[in-house]
């Protein structure tokens, strides 16, 4: 939980410092360099939350980097679907509504069996 936690707070970080910008008023009309900078500012709380969630996740879950990964993939679409809707404005349609639950489904996938164990070296 503790994983799942601090991903989704990286990820909140993670959207504003990538399409924040998009509707930030005291960025209109401002350099590019500017908006990159302020960017990467944001993006900044996103590490130092989402380092501490993949180690976390890996080291005492048990999850592995495809998991973590797969798992980070849908918050990370989730976190945008409400930032879409709340900041952009911009409606879920059906055809990105059936792409997020084949995305769900890759989450289940990716987490309810265990892999293989590895073949011992000689």
């Amino acid at each position: 939980m503790k994983t799942i936690l601090l991903l989704v707070c990286s990820n909140i970080f993670m959207t504003l410092a990538w399409y924040g910008h998009l509707k930030f008023k005291w960025l209109e009309g401002k350099s590019i360099f500017v908006v990159i900078l302020v960017s990467w500012g944001i993006a900044f709380f996103e590490y130092c939350l989402m380092v501490p969630a993949n180690r976390s996740g890996y080291f005492t879950s048990g999850l592995s980097g495809y998991q973590l990964k797969i798992i980070q993939e849908c918050i990370t679409l989730v976190v945008f679907v409400v930032f879409a809707w709340l900041v952009l404005k911009e409606r879920l349609t059906w055809n990105y509504a059936v792409s997020f639950a084949l995305l769900l489904l890759a989450v289940w996938f990716a987490t309810a069996f265990k892999p293989l164990a590895a073949p011992p070296s000689h």
